[in-house]
Order: C-alpha cells, then structure tokens, then sequence
C-alpha cells in the first residue's frame, strides 16, 4: 500500500468511554481523522453501569484539555470545577456531549471484534509493516471491516470483572450460582436492589475502594433492617490499610469513605472474614448459599454475594495482532514495572505515553485502563496523557510524543487513586483553576 494512501486512512478507536473519546479529540486537534467505534448504544456506556457512584475527583479533574477545548468551541460551558460528578453527571455532562460534537466520526453499536493487518495473519512477516490494520466490526446490519492506518484499544476492562474465585479462575459453583452474584456496587437507591438485599444475608468480597462503598451503601440498609446481616470477606490476612487514611487522606472523600467503612464495622454492622480465598460455591438448604476457601473455613447461610475484586484485560479478538505485553501483568512490557501492583503504589507510576505502550506492530496500543493489564487502579488524567502523547507521534511531533505534560505526586495513601499536579500550577483546561492535587478513582 502507498504511504499517501496509508494517511489517508483513519485511527481506528476503540471505546467510547473517556479515554476514547480523549483519543478522538486529540487526534483531531493534531489534523488526523478519529474513528470510534462503541460497542454500546452511548458515550460512556460502561459508566452507564456505574452511574450511582460518586467519583473521588472533581469536574476540573475529569475532563480531557483537547475535549474540553472542542467542546468550548461549540459553546459548552463545564460544570463547576469543584464538584465531584457521579457516573451519570460525568457521562451527561461530558461524555454525551463530547460524542455529539465528534458527531459521525463516534459510530455506537459497533462492536470490534478482531483486529490484524490487512492480509496478514500474526505469522507473516513479508510486507506486513507496509499494510493497514483490518479492524472486523460487528454492527446489527452484520460484519464489517473497516481498515485504517493506526488502532487505539480504549475498551477498558469494564465487561470482563475477576471472579469470586480466589485462583483468578471462577469458584467451583460460582457459574451455577450466577444468580445469586452480582459484579458491580449495587445501586440500594433502586427500589427493586433493594428488595433483592433486604432483610438478606450478604457476602461483599473483595478490599479496594468499590467494596467499601458497597459496604457503606449495604449498611446504610442494614442500620434499619434487624434482618439483614452483611460479611466483609477479604483475600488478605487482615483490614490493614483497607480503610485508607481517613482524614489524613489527601481526597477528602476517599478518607471520608474509608471512615464511614470503619464505623460500620466498628459499630458491629459488618462481619469480617479475612485470609478468606474463595475456592467453592455451594448450593445449601432453600437455596442458600455456602462459601468454602481454600483453607476450609466456610461462610455459610449466604443469601447474595456482591463480589468486587478488579478487573482484567479481554485480549482474545487481539491475538492476530503482535503485542508485547507482561506475563504477569499483561501490560505492555515496558509499562507493567511501574504498575506493577505488588511493587508500586499508583502515586509511583510516572507519566507515559507511546514509548511505553508501543508494540511490535507499529501503530497500535492498548490506553487507559486496558494499558495497565490487571493493575487495580488507574487515573484518567493518565490516560489522558497517554492518548496525548500517541496522537503527537501519529502526527509526526515525535518531540511534543517523548515530552511530559503531567506531572504525579507520590502518596503514602494510594489505595483506588493517586495523586498528581499540573506540570505548571496553572489551570486545568476548561474548567478553571486546578486544585493543588488533581485524582482520579475508577470504582473497582
């Protein structure tokens, strides 16, 4: 294929969520065509699922600079910079409205379902580097391929949660207890959740920052409810710094979280149970449930699991694509040491952009959340950068790609979010000025 006809094709995005949609305002910025293909029927339709929960982080902190220059353009004003947004105001205020400007270049219901190089497969190596990549979309008209000359996976981690088992495989049971397990932070504001928990015995694994506000929403419930009853199983030997860092904590509503976690425990609301790895599910008397570990302890009478142990990664519509990625993490390699979950905090992971998530196959990357493999965390101004730093080098400025543009402080308190300055102390794009630490938490 000729280079002129190569420029000539879009970057295909993939992900309409905001990191996506980042993307796609970058590379229009830079005079490169965006193509975004969302496998739901809306901008953030992953939020969407999560619309309850209050992010940690305030609306100056959650919008993209190029995405917010585009949207000012066409008389947006953002919200307060100070507010903390939900899910749902995240996604209406920001995430619709950026799509609807992008208008046509944000296609919704198209799902990716492969991706390769044009007549190619992994193997071959002859004139593959010349060739666009074949992205294979499925629509509800049918199959399409679009070709273009650079693909962004965005897609997140969201549709693919670890299981209750504490093998990373599904619990022995878990598949046929599905009815009974739920994956997401129940939103006890909906009547018909809230009959689902009522009066119940429920099991809440998992330790980061989504499990206690399960945990907070669930008590609330139970403070007036005799008959529910509520156990906190957590993988690890002890609660440790599980709560974070309460006032010390430099969110203020992250500390304010953990606090609240800590009294309802404290105040005997919650049951805990710890070193407790999930191996079996099993079906008791009137179709209760029976958890069993590994070591054979056995949380039982069990009515609903709400299981909240991360995310991880979808690679399987990528394998004709050459990535390099960590066999442990499954990042790409030069990124997965700094987010390394046993080794680092989030606060240690410098900013990066395409050096870091490049791959053998020229011109395609993994950004956002699905860049950081199975780590547990993950900032939206990190994303951010790196889509910033791709579109540069797609572009040709291989000097604006190599160059910070974000700076991250570290933090003793980390947990679901880290903490980072603007490299200059000024403002934060289109929503005034920027408070002294800037954070992002993905609910997990």
């Amino acid at each position: 294929m000729e280079l002129v006809e190569m420029g000539g094709l879009p970057v295909v995005v993939a992900g309409a969520g905001p990191v996506g949609l980042a993307a796609a305002a970058q590379l229009l910025e830079r005079g490169l065509e965006p193509l975004v293909l969302e496998r739901g029927e809306r901008a953030g339709a992953a939020v969407a699922e999560w619309n309850h929960v209050r992010l940690f982080s305030a609306w100056s902190e959650v919008v993209d600079p190029a995405g917010g220059r585009l949207l000012e353009a066409a008389g947006w004003t953002c919200p307060d910079g100070a507010g903390y947004p939900t899910g749902r105001e995240w996604a209406q205020a920001y995430l619709q409205p950026l799509a609807d400007v992008l208008g046509s270049r944000v296609r919704f219901g198209a799902e990716v379902v492969g991706v390769a190089r044009r007549g190619r497969d992994r193997v071959v190596d002859s004139g593959r580097e010349d060739e666009p990549f074949s992205v294979h979309v499925r629509t509800a008209e049918g199959e399409q391929r679009v070709l273009a000359r650079a693909v962004i996976d965005a897609s997140g981690t969201w549709s693919t949660p670890n299981p209750l088992g504490g093998e990373g495989l599904p619990a022995m049971g878990e598949h046929a207890a599905a009815d009974r397990i739920v994956y997401r932070v129940p939103e006890v504001a909906d009547d018909r959740v809230r009959a689902r928990y009522a009066g119940k015995h429920v099991v809440v694994a998992g330790s980061g920052h989504s499990a206690l506000t399960a945990l907070v929403a669930l008590t609330g419930m139970a403070a007036d409810d005799p008959g529910m009853r509520i156990t906190w199983v957590l993988r690890r030997g002890g609660v440790g710094n599980a709560f974070g860092g309460g006032a010390a904590d430099q969110l203020p509503a992250r500390g304010a979280l953990g606090q609240r976690a800590r009294e309802a425990v404290e105040a005997g609301l919650v049951s805990v149970v710890t070193g407790f790895r999930t191996e079996a599910v099993e079906r008791e008397a009137a179709g209760r449930l029976a958890l069993t570990s590994s070591a054979g302890q056995r949380v039982t009478a069990v009515d609903e699991v709400v299981t909240l142990s991360g995310f991880r990664p979808e690679l399987g519509w990528l394998s004709e694509v050459r990535l390099e990625l960590d066999p442990t993490l499954q990042a790409p390699v030069r990124l997965a040491p700094l987010v390394d979950p046993n080794v680092h905090s989030c606060g240690t992971v410098y900013p990066h952009g395409v050096k870091e998530l490049s791959h053998p196959d020229d011109g395609f990357y993994l950004a956002g959340m699905k860049s950081y493999g199975r780590a547990p965390t993950f900032l939206a101004r990190t994303g951010y950068e790196q889509v910033r730093s791709i579109a540069a080098a797609l572009a040709g400025d291989h000097e604006a790609a190599e160059r910070v543009e974000l700076v991250l402080a570290e933090t003793g308190v980390c947990g679901g979010a880290g903490l980072f300055d603007e490299p200059d102390g000024g403002t934060s794009g289109c929503c005034g000025p920027a408070p002294e630490v800037l954070t992002f938490s993905v609910p997990r």
